[in-house]
């Protein structure tokens, strides 16, 4: 059986509306099924992605300094997310092959990760400012 890109595109909407609902409908502080992160669970440290089920929510009600105290790197790298999801629709709208030349430069990608592993390190610091790296509450 064939599946076509129209299909495959909404169900990945579907798929990603469904998400949204739930992260608007329940929060993540009050409900049981979402899942804690296992890495914190085992070593009591954050992890880069430590609070971003909160953050989601957050955002679900449009509370973005909400959404930022509990993981400011989720937040600030929406505007990247958005932008190569913009381009996959445009793509798939016009039918062309368009790529930002930016998301596959080496520098980009290594530059992304050092952040990242920059954040996960200060974020585990116990000294202010250090101390709002890491989720509120």
């Amino acid at each position: 059986m064939v599946i076509d890109k129209t299909t495959k595109l909404l169900s990945t909407v579907g798929f990603l509306g469904a998400v949204s609902m739930v992260f608007y409908l329940y929060n993540p502080v009050e409900s049981s099924f979402f899942i804690p992160c296992p890495f914190h669970y085992l070593t009591g440290l954050h992890c880069p992605g430590c609070g971003s089920q909160r953050a989601l929510h957050q955002l679900a009600h449009f509370n973005i300094y909400g959404a930022f105290r509990y993981n400011p790197l989720l937040v600030l790298s929406l505007p990247i997310l958005f932008y190569s999801v913009g381009i996959v629709i445009y793509n798939f709208i016009n039918q062309t092959k368009y790529r930002v030349s930016f998301f596959y430069n080496n520098a980009f990608i290594y530059a992304y990760f050092g952040m990242v592993v920059l954040f996960w390190v200060l974020r585990n610091v116990p000294y202010e400012p250090f101390t709002y790296l890491a989720p509120a509450g």
